[in-house]
């Protein structure tokens, strides 16, 4: 048996990190892969880049670290309201001042996408692992989606499970007996009634492969005194406390 742990957009959400990797080392869990996002909407940015570099935990580059290493201009997107557009140019343009360059060289190197292979006995798990899209790092896919769309991700990267991040939203949908199409959620900045840091973890043996989705309290107060004392504007810290006034 193999055990992996997956997870993802940890929006500069040191606690919210710290509780996820503290839960896995209490698991023995020794195999971690990010799937990115590690800035923004959360002050600790560099400590968080940092965190994953330290631990040489292998990361995916997502569109918000694509956005910050390479200085790309933000888009407005039409789900937003005013207040989140606002909102959002603030916090993003606060990592842009705020990362160091050296973190901002570290996002630039990370890879776009990978695809791991376990064998357990005479059996071959091929995973593919994305932010959210093989071709784009900024496809919004639920689990709401066609299962042909998955499908098609799975023949295209020649894998029976793709894991995927970027909605904030976790799912595991099983397409047949042995594909799958999974959102391991997000650590810092969960878009879930419930605002828990998530993760993923696969258990993997020569019969089977069986997903778990790990949702954890964190010290959100913490988190959200942060971002008060932050030039992030309050509207983060807002949602995170899940505020009624909170638009998704």
């Amino acid at each position: 048996m193999i055990q992996i742990a997956v997870f993802s957009d940890v929006h500069g959400n040191l606690p919210a990190l710290d509780a996820v990797l503290e839960d896995m080392k209490k698991r023995g869990i020794r195999q971690k892969f990010c799937l990115g996002d590690l800035v923004d909407f959360a002050p600790w940015g560099n400590e968080v880049i940092e965190k994953i570099r330290d631990l040489n935990i292998s990361c995916l580059m997502g569109n918000h670290d694509e956005r910050i290493a390479f200085d790309f201009p933000v888009v407005p997107l039409s789900k937003h309201s005013e207040e989140e557009t606002e909102a959002r140019f603030i916090a993003i343009d606060h990592s842009k001042k705020h990362i160091s360059e050296a973190n901002k060289q570290f996002l630039s190197e990370l890879p776009f996408h990978l695809k791991l292979n376990y064998k357990i006995g005479k059996k071959h798990w091929n995973i593919q692992l994305v932010h959210s899209d093989l071709s784009s790092n900024d496809m919004y896919l639920y689990e709401s989606e066609n299962d042909n769309v998955f499908m098609d991700m799975l023949k295209e990267s020649q894998s029976q499970i793709i894991v995927m991040g970027h909605t904030h939203l976790s799912f595991k949908k099983s397409l047949d007996h042995s594909r799958w199409a999974i959102n391991c959620g997000s650590v810092g900045r969960s878009k879930e009634e419930n605002r828990m840091a998530s993760y993923l973890i696969l258990t993997l043996d020569e019969e089977k492969m069986t997903p778990e989705i790990i949702q954890l309290n964190y010290p959100t107060e913490e988190t959200v005194r942060g971002i008060y004392e932050s030039g992030i504007p309050d509207y983060y810290a807002n949602f995170l406390k899940n505020e009624k006034t909170i638009l998704s």
